[in-house]
């Protein structure tokens, strides 16, 4: 047995030194170099700074310096600087609850200075000279400088050896420290920021400065932008402007303040397999919060592949009284009073930002006036979704009964044979109210001749683009002119830029989906009661769930009740998932609950519906190896590029790419 363990006598309760307090709150404070630079570049940017430059020795643990040229520290200040909870950014617990600055804490100096040997060197635009002040011996003196702050860090942790220990190699501190500054960097385009390691520029980002003589603000605003613009490519690389569309979104929460999203967010091609490039501030401030990684997230469910993260660098707008910044020491976390407006938020403006086909934006300065004008033919009564699909029903034998295709004839935008069933539109007749099914001559739109739900005959076999004008060329199209197949699985089509190649299983798969997503959503979910209910056993967390979420599971179209303390039935389901696993669905949405954002519970049901709509697009595509007409291939390719997230397939991959004439003539080697 194992002996007990020896108990102390019992101490009387007192106050801790202030040594030890500072010892403390430096442990919560100055985890690591990182930690201080980031606390020193807080203090610069509330300076005004326009220019930051960090010198580290030994990756920071020698030696930290931080210039600024901001409004500097007024010698009678400078003593008080170091005391705890001495800080000019906040007065009163009023401006505690809308604080705008970077710092407000007024630890982050006495902390590090408990920790280190520091000095401040500081000079306002009043004083004739500079003060230096020595953190340990608190003694101050005239010294040079022009206007702004030096803050010198040097032998962190020398006071306490246990913690220097836990330090890495000095590289990866380098690297950390690096990092520190360029988040910063992101979210000031306006300051220049410097590196210095042991006497070598490590990294630079200039002042990214806006326009002169901007009189608008509409001038202003694109300015800001062209400027935040550069500022990323600066930092991130060129790659990262050129992978990623821009994001701008602006709503309204429940009260009727102004929340705003802006920023770029990657593609679904630039995932990456870490989390190493998404960027969150919050009012100028970097953080990690999970309400906005699951709003990113969720705006990128169905467009990304496997366990892929996106990238992004999004600036959330908000009434700094809607948001608590005063939640963690390092102030890298943050509450929001309302996370369920900046969920919306944040996954409306990337879903915005997503939607739009790259295609379009491919062509955007060559050819846009002449997809202007081809779309302007479409009719504009329905939406797409609603007008008569390609057919992909043919036997697999027509294709040789009818003899050998010539695909090297041009496109004239013929039709195909009107008398053969489409399973695809008998599919999504499935979704539609027994009153709608029961009409033959009544369309997915419920207008009379839009399309036969019963598979007979429509008015047209393919899109209103299939028959697009003959004075549109074909390289004209964003996704071009189609030219032949390749093995039965790709599509060889010509554009303006060289040659698109399409997977055309994956391509149609997301058309049928992105219509089937539209189809269902006309219609409001239903409950489907349980002839048995489905009872299961359950956490206290899942018990608490459904009991706090009971009118949100039953706006979902579900009941979830307790049985016992420690039992759950279900006794009703959405009636488009009352074939599903009603447990399984229950512990799903009551795990998603218990995650996310009050209220946004719908996105529950949302994934679960269309995971099973990803299954029946799936099915419904047109398969590998089925031959098509080179009609039937420009109208899928029609398709493409008026269908939101037609770049990727239900399951995140690749509907097509472009081979450039460029990447053509390199592998010729032609012009050398």
């Amino acid at each position: 047995m194992n002996a007990p363990l020896p108990t102390s006598p019992r101490r009387p309760i007192r106050e801790l030194p202030d040594e030890l307090i500072s010892q403390i709150a430096a442990g919560e404070v100055v985890e690591r170099p990182a930690s201080v630079v980031r606390e020193l570049v807080d203090n610069a940017l509330d300076a005004g700074a326009s220019q930051i430059t960090v010198r580290l020795l030994a990756g920071g643990v020698r030696l930290i310096a931080v210039e600024d040229d901001g409004a500097g520290i007024p010698s009678g200040e400078l003593p008080i600087a170091l005391k705890r909870h001495a800080t000019s950014k906040i007065a009163s617990l009023q401006e505690l609850e809308s604080v705008a600055t970077m710092g407000f804490r007024g630890e982050a100096l006495a902390a590090i200075s408990s920790v280190s040997e520091l000095s401040i060197l500081s000079r306002t635009v009043d004083q004739a000279t500079a003060f230096l002040l020595d953190g340990r011996t608190g003694e101050i003196q005239p010294a040079a400088r022009s206007q702004g702050t030096t803050v010198e860090v040097k032998e962190l942790f020398f006071s306490t050896p246990a913690r220097r220990k836990f330090l890495k190699t000095d590289a990866t501190e380098l690297a950390h420290c690096i990092d520190a500054v360029r988040r910063h960097a992101l979210a000031r385009p306006e300051v220049g920021f410097a590196i210095w390691h042991e006497g070598k520029l490590v990294e630079q980002w200039r002042a990214c400065g806006e326009a002169a003589g901007v009189t608008s603000d509409e001038a202003e605003e694109a300015s800001r932008s062209r400027a935040f613009d550069q500022r990323l490519a600066d930092v991130l690389g060129e790659d990262f402007i050129s992978a990623s569309v821009t994001v701008d979104y602006q709503g309204r929460d429940a009260s009727g303040r102004a929340i705003r999203v802006r920023g770029r967010a990657g593609v679904p091609d630039a995932a990456r397999s870490r989390a190493d490039q998404q960027f969150s501030y919050v009012n100028g401030r970097y953080v990690r919060d999970k309400v906005l990684t699951h709003a990113a997230r969720s705006a990128y469910e169905d467009v990304l592949h496997g366990q892929r993260q996106p990238v992004y660098a999004l600036h959330i707008q908000i009434d700094p009284t809607r948001v608590d910044v005063n939640v963690h020491p390092t102030k890298i976390e943050v509450r929001f009073r309302d996370s369920r407006e900046v969920h919306q938020a944040v996954r409306h403006a990337l879903e915005d930002a997503l939607a739009a086909p790259r295609a379009q934006a491919a062509v955007a300065g060559e050819v846009a006036p002449a997809y202007a004008q081809l779309s302007a033919s479409l009719p504009a009564a329905a939406p797409a979704w609603t007008q008569p699909a390609m057919r992909f029903d043919a036997p697999a034998t027509e294709a040789h009964e009818a003899g050998p295709r010539s695909y090297g004839a041009p496109w004239t935008g013929g039709r195909a044979d009107e008398t053969r069933g489409h399973p695809i539109q008998d599919l999504a007749a499935l979704w539609q109210p027994a009153a709608v099914r029961s009409t033959p001559a009544t369309g997915l739109d419920g207008t009379g001749g839009a399309q036969d739900m019963t598979g007979g005959a429509s008015t047209s076999s393919f899109p209103a683009t299939a028959d697009a004008p003959p004075s549109h060329e074909g390289t004209d199209w964003p996704l071009g002119k189609a030219l032949a197949q390749l093995q039965g699985i790709y599509i060889l089509a010509e554009n303006a830029q060289g040659l698109v190649i399409v997977d055309m299983h994956a391509a149609h798969e997301r058309i049928v989906y992105e219509r089937l997503k539209q189809q269902l959503d006309l219609h409001m979910l239903t409950s489907q009661p349980l002839l048995i209910p489905a009872s299961f056993a359950a956490t206290p967390q899942e018990v608490a769930t459904a009991e706090a979420h009971e009118d949100t599971l039953a706006s979902l179209g579900m009941e979830v009740s307790a049985l016992t303390p420690k039992t759950l039935a279900v006794r009703a389901v959405p009636s488009t998932l009352a074939q599903g696993d009603a447990v399984e669905l229950a512990r799903s949405v009551l795990a998603e609950l218990a995650e996310i954002p009050h209220g946004e519970g719908a996105r529950v049901i949302e994934r679960a519906r269309n995971e099973i709509l990803g299954t029946m697009a799936c099915h419904g595509a047109v398969r590998a190896h089925r031959q098509l007409t080179l009609a039937e291939m420009n109208a899928l390719l029609r398709d493409m590029e008026r269908t939101e997230r037609s770049d990727q397939c239900n399951h995140g991959r690749p509907t097509w790419r472009q081979v450039t004439l460029k990447d053509l003539d390199a592998l010729f080697l032609r012009g050398r």
